[in-house]
């Protein structure tokens, strides 16, 4: 990959020499007024602003479309960032905020039309398999030797992103720069786990500390301990347990967002497993072509691993959440947390922080008077079926993503917006409003810090190794967009009682493996896919499969002795790294 290493203090020196300062005033209120604190001085603020502002000239009067989900991140960009940009540069920018599910839809229409609905897109890193089979995407290690030359920040700093390896090709060039980042790790109330009362009562009735679960048998434990033993702590009914089931996509993402592999249903690997992957999709090492997805041709989405997986979650769901918690989707059930009445959740997006840390005031009953977090983050815990060295868990990577059927003067303009929303002069204050770090430099601001105590663990997790373990859906995904639409219709199934999770499973493979198929068939006759598409294997015995590498036979007991972790001291280990 190329890098381009050069400071806005180098920048800002040829600038100097050649550059207007038209706009100065305008990039020196803003950083002044908002953006602090930063890594770089003022001065050296100010250079970078100068570059972007030089930069910009021929786009001066443009108006350009953006589009990302609905996150705190993305929703300071839109209120806040395309009115610093557009006083700055003169480039209007409409960012406009959707669904993730109206995002993905929104690029799977552009790119089957070719029409141009967006400039630029936040656009998750799961779709790297996407775009680098489909060739539909600027490849940008490409434009920023040739057609983004002129308008590719000198300061840009890629080796300073912490997710640049995820947005990768397997041809080795960048397809998309990361905007925001997090990970999907285990929640819990640690003013109620540190209570003696309840510590002793449980290890009365199970045998062991409460503590950090580390496997799915402690997690169920301590769900039930809270839901049928606790029941009440301070006059509120209490539940050891929160999830979501709304027959909606982020049902799907819930599920691909390694759910079976944490369970551990696919093979041994990092970031994704080789050579069955966090969906069940099977493609052999060295090679760029699935093979499938049911068991019967060497995946795992229906095998006893995978099942198991979504027996799990339905039963935790119906047994040990709130009332209602069934029929909510992924945005109302996170900030759910906030009312104070749920003990853990095994699937929670670090991305929901910034709600959590709210206030009292703001109606938040999981921080103490001072604004101090009563709960904390630690890695989530794993099924039966994990093996060491198998992946341990999700991480969102939301990247810029420039569709080749944009007018490139329009593409031009738009990779100067997503470089200034995530440049180092701007960088540290979104993140403190976003709390998605992408870059090594921000996470390790000595602002963040002193801040650390108030984030229930965030900041420890991304200053530690850790971290890079956590990681998105990878390259045997040929095409995000119709394989994903896939999953949320069959688990809705499950949670509506229409099918049981093997039947759920079966159908979901059966048309994962029907889906690649007709892949298969384009990329054959018009290198739809650049030769990388899938290439189904012949199906064979189950049997077969489980003694050859395949998905992992039924274990005859799926639930081992639980096993907990002291916090305090997982933490030390963090800060040891």
């Amino acid at each position: 990959m190329r890098k381009y290493l050069l400071t806005a203090v180098a920048a800002g020196a040829v600038i100097a020499a050649t550059g207007s300062y038209a706009d100065e005033a305008a990039a020196q209120k803003w950083i002044d007024e908002e953006f602090q604190p930063s890594v770089l001085s003022k001065a050296e603020q100010l250079a970078e602003m100068q570059w972007f502002i030089n930069a910009a000239e021929p786009y001066k009067g443009m108006e350009i479309n953006v589009l990302s989900e609905g996150i705190p991140t993305h929703s300071y960009e839109s209120e806040v960032l395309t009115k610093a940009f557009e006083e700055i540069t003169g480039i209007k920018v409409n960012h406009q905020i959707l669904g993730e599910g109206e995002v993905v839809q929104a690029v799977q229409t552009q790119m089957q039309t070719k029409r141009n609905l967006y400039d630029a897109y936040v656009n998750d890193s799961d779709l790297i398999g996407t775009h680098s089979r489909l060739q539909l995407a600027y490849n940008l290690s490409d434009m920023m030797e040739g057609d983004f030359k002129d308008v590719t920040n000198p300061g840009l700093d890629l080796d300073d992103f912490m997710g640049t390896q995820f947005t990768t090709g397997p041809d080795g060039d960048l397809y998309q720069l990361p905007d925001q980042q997090f990970a999907n790790l285990y929640w819990f109330r640690k003013d109620w786990f540190d209570r003696e009362d309840l510590k002793a009562a449980f290890k009365e009735k199970y045998g062991y500390e409460l503590g950090v679960p580390v496997n799915w048998s402690a997690y169920e434990d301590i769900a039930e301990f809270f839901s049928e033993d606790v029941k009440e702590i301070d006059g509120t009914t209490i539940y050891g347990h929160m999830d979501y089931g709304k027959r909606a996509p982020d049902l799907g993402w819930r599920m691909t967002d390694a759910w079976l592999s944490m369970a551990g249903a696919g093979s041994k690997g990092e970031p994704n497993g080789v050579p069955i992957d966090e969906w069940g999709i099977r493609m052999e090492e060295g090679t760029c072509n699935p093979v499938g997805a049911s068991v019967t041709r060497g995946g795992a989405a229906n095998g006893p691993a995978a099942v198991y997986a979504i027996r799990k979650w339905d039963e935790w769901l119906r047994k040990y959440a709130p009332p209602g918690a069934a029929s909510y989707d992924f945005y109302q059930s996170l900030p759910a947390l906030a009312q104070g009445n749920v003990a853990q959740q095994i699937f929670w997006y670090t991305a929901f922080t910034a709600d959590m840390v709210k206030p009292k005031s703001e109606g938040n009953n999981t921080v103490d008077d001072s604004g101090t977090p009563l709960w904390r983050m630690a890695p989530s815990p794993h099924g039966p079926y994990w093996e060491e060295g198998q992946k341990v868990g999700y991480q969102d990577v939301g990247s810029w993503t420039f569709l080749n059927s944009t007018p490139l003067d329009r593409a031009q303009a738009a990779w100067l917006y997503a470089q200034f929303v995530v440049s180092k002069t701007v960088d540290v204050k979104k993140s403190h409003v976003g709390l998605t770090f992408i870059r090594d430099s921000s996470v390790n601001h000595e602002s963040f810090t002193e801040r650390a105590p108030k984030l229930g663990g965030l900041v420890e997790f991304y200053r530690s190794p850790d971290r890079t373990a956590w990681s998105p859906t990878g390259i045997n995904v040929p095409d995000y967009p119709k394989l994903a639409q896939i999953w949320w219709q069959q688990i809705g199934d499950v949670n509506s009682g229409a099918f049981t999770p093997q039947e759920a499973m079966d159908r979901l493979a059966q048309e994962m493996d029907i889906t690649m198929g007709r892949m298969q068939r384009a990329d054959e006759q018009a290198n739809v896919y650049g030769g990388c598409g899938p290439r189904l294997n012949e199906e064979k015995d189950a049997e077969w499969w489980y003694a050859n590498g395949g998905a992992k036979p039924k274990l005859e007991n799926e639930k081992p002795q639980g096993q907990t972790v002291n916090y305090d001291e997982l933490v030390a280990r963090w800060a040891a790294n």
